[in-house]
């Protein structure tokens, strides 16, 4: 890790991180060894904000930008029934969801 990241500030607190411990049934298991993960599962250590690597992200600026675009609602059930058909229209039609989401190294992984 340290020779992809170099700053030592990031190295730390990517360490404390793996210190942490595991909360499983309510119960935290802290190891001496960190938290660490098994041979076959490679850590990615993503931006605190990567909406490029989050396809949900697109989902929501879809439905803002072109859904909601313009729109003054009167009321929080107005905004709901909106919202609604925004995710049905986007439901119904597959070629609009894989065009948002179906980045290369997502395709590629499949």
């Amino acid at each position: 890790m340290k020779h992809r990241i170099g700053d030592p500030r990031i190295i730390r607190l990517i360490q404390k991180w793996l210190r942490a411990g595991i909360l499983e049934d309510g119960v935290v298991t802290v190891s001496d060894k960190g938290t660490g993960a098994p041979d076959n599962i490679t850590l990615l250590y993503l931006a605190p904000y990567s909406p490029e690597l989050n396809p949900k992200e697109n989902l929501g600026d879809e439905i803002r930008e072109k859904r909601f675009k313009n729109y003054a609602l009167k009321s929080i059930d107005a905004v709901r029934a909106k919202l609604k058909q925004a995710i049905l229209c986007i439901e119904r039609n597959p070629k609009l969801v894989r065009s948002i989401t179906a980045f290369p190294y997502i395709v590629n992984s499949l």
